[in-house]
């Protein structure tokens, strides 16, 4: 690594972290006086509230905080005439801004490897803990299909990963061919035990003199392999978000089942693709910069570059609604807007500082 490659992440990454933690201060401050009244009295929840709430703003403060301590880097290069230094030194362009491309894509990718872990659930715990639920995450009255079988659990309890009241129902060509009815159901080694079963078989033929139900009892037997408890409880909550690992699963899980996917895989688009609109931002406050201050308008530079990221930023989190709402496909409403932006931001890259 040069001298001149530290010099600059030094510098942008100073930036970075200032305006990182600013902003991270300022919108869980705001949302913790606004909901204090709310939060349950015990110090420890609260301190779980301001733990979860700081990952979630994280999310949407680390892809800004990317470009807005680009931009003061920018600044404080142009306003010191080190843009001249460098020049002044051989440094190509490339050479003054990959570095800080490089860190944030590393940066950007770190974020969407925490949306794989069981952070990515932290809008949906603070919400819990600001309703007093955090203690008592249950759904009622679940009914499913998966695979062959139809499933009811009267409630479900995903942290437990337990369900109450089983009717399990197996299907074969539009005719119920067996049914499991329990009282309680364990989620272990990634497939459902069930205790105490009523297992009812229908026969294959049926016959008014002879023909009768097969009904037995079963101590323990399991089924349903693969039927995670929160991605039911997510699927079942159309509010609720999901982890990528959880996200894949549910993808695959509901496909099989010829269920719609929209808002799973627009979830995941929005997880693993989206945070990556800042990078066309970077090369492109760049290319409009100046190398010299003495005929650059600064506060208009700062301004619309602040703006502009902040526009497309509301765009792509718009979209993103749509898309959540069930209104446009997530290809046609992110995938889509993502090519169009990286192609038009290359294009007036390239136009810019080919002039």
């Amino acid at each position: 690594m040069s001298i001149l490659t530290k010099y600059i992440l030094r510098k942008y990454l100073l930036n970075f972290i200032i305006v990182l933690i600013s902003l991270e201060l300022f919108f869980v401050g705001i949302d913790f006086l606004q909901n204090f009244k709310d939060l349950p009295k015990s110090a420890n929840l609260q301190l779980l509230y301001i733990l979860y709430n700081g990952f979630f703003t994280l999310t949407l403060a680390l892809p800004l905080s990317i470009v807005f301590g680009w931009i003061i880097t920018l600044v404080l290069f142009i306003k010191n005439n080190e843009f001249v230094a460098f020049n002044a030194l051989g440094a190509t362009l490339k050479e003054v801004y990959s570095p800080v491309v490089k860190v944030s894509i590393f940066l950007i990718t770190i974020l969407i490897l925490l949306q794989s872990t069981p952070l990515a659930y932290s809008y949906d715990q603070k919400t819990k803990i600001s309703n007093n639920q955090y203690f008592t995450n249950t759904k009622n009255d679940i009914f499913l299909k998966y695979n062959e079988y139809y499933v009811y659990f009267k409630k479900l309890l995903p942290l437990e990963k337990k369900a109450e009241g089983i009717h399990i129902f197996k299907v074969n060509d539009k005719d119920i061919i067996q049914a499991i009815i329990a009282k309680n159901a364990y989620f272990q080694n990634n497939k459902w035990y069930v205790v105490d079963a009523k297992v009812i078989n229908k026969p294959k033929d049926l016959n008014i003199n002879n023909s009768k139900l097969d009904v037995k009892y079963e101590k323990f037997l399991n089924t349903l392999e693969g039927f995670k408890p929160k991605i039911l409880d997510n699927v079942y909550e159309s509010s609720s978000n999901f982890s990528i690992i959880d996200a894949v699963s549910a993808l695959i899980l509901l496909s099989n089942q010829g269920i719609n996917t929209d808002k799973i895989r627009g979830i995941l688009y929005n997880q693993t693709v989206i945070p990556y609109f800042v990078i066309p931002i970077l090369m492109l406050v760049f290319a409009y910069a100046s190398l010299n201050s003495r005929f650059f308008n600064m506060g208009k530079f700062t301004s619309l570059s602040i703006f502009g990221t902040l526009i497309i930023w509301g765009v792509f989190f718009m979209l993103f609604k749509f898309t959540n709402g069930g209104i446009i496909l997530p290809e046609i409403s992110i995938l889509l807007p993502m090519f169009l932006w990286l192609v038009g931001s290359y294009y007036f890259y390239k136009r810019k500082i080919n002039s």
